[in-house]
C-alpha cells in the first residue's frame, strides 16, 4: 500500500513545524525551500491541516504557520486522515457510523466478501501504527537539528 504525496509532504510539513519549536510562525515558503517541495501544493495541504485543527495560521509580515497543539498530542492518524480522508487499503472497505467495517460487495445478506477479513486486518494494523505514532517521535533530537539558511535569511545576513 502506498500513501499519496499528500501524506508524505503533509507529514514533512508537520515535522518541520515541530522542529522549529513553535515560538514563531514559520513561512510556508521557507518550509517549501528547506524540504524542496512545491509551495503551491503545500498551500493546499496546509489548508486541509488547518481545517482539521492541526495547524494555525498567522497573517502579516511575520506570519506563517504553527502547530495547533504540542507535537506529543498530534498523532499521525490525525495528519493522514486530514490529508487523505478515511484510511482504507482498498476502495470497497469503509467504516460504518458504528465503527464496524463494511464491504461494498456485501450488498445483501446472500453476498459475503471473502477477502474482507484480510483487508480489515491490514487497515487495523495501519491505523494502529498511525494512532500510536506521535509527531514528537518524528522530530530529531535537538542536538541533531540543523536548519540550513534559506535564501531569505541569507539575504538578511548579507544586508546586515
Amino acid at each position: 500500500m502506498m500513501f499519496s504525496t499528500k501524506s508524505e509532504y503533509g507529514v514533512r510539513v508537520m515535522v518541520e513545524l515541530a522542529r522549529r519549536g513553535g515560538a514563531e510562525p514559520v513561512a510556508l515558503a521557507e518550509i517549501a525551500e528547506h524540504e524542496r517541495l512545491p509551495l503551491a501544493y503545500l498551500e493546499h495541504l496546509v489548508a486541509r491541516l488547518r481545517r482539521a485543527g492541526l495547524v494555525e495560521s498567522r497573517r502579516g509580515a511575520r506570519g506563517g504557520y504553527l502547530l495547533a497543539r504540542e507535537p506529543e498530542q498530534i498523532t499521525m492518524a490525525e495528519v493522514v486522515e486530514a490529508l487523505e480522508g478515511e484510511i482504507a487499503p482498498v476502495e470497497c472497505i469503509t467504516s460504518s457510523p458504528d465503527g464496524s467495517l463494511r464491504c461494498s460487495l456485501e450488498f445483501d445478506a446472500q453476498r459475503v466478501c471473502t477477502t474482507k477479513v484480510l483487508w480489515a486486518r491490514v487497515r487495523g494494523a495501519i491505523v494502529e501504527t498511525l494512532e500510536q505514532t506521535t509527531l514528537a517521535e518524528l522530530v530529531p533530537a535537538p542536538d541533531l537539528i540543523q536548519i540550513p539558511p534559506t535564501k531569505t535569511t541569507t539575504k538578511k545576513a548579507v544586508a546586515a
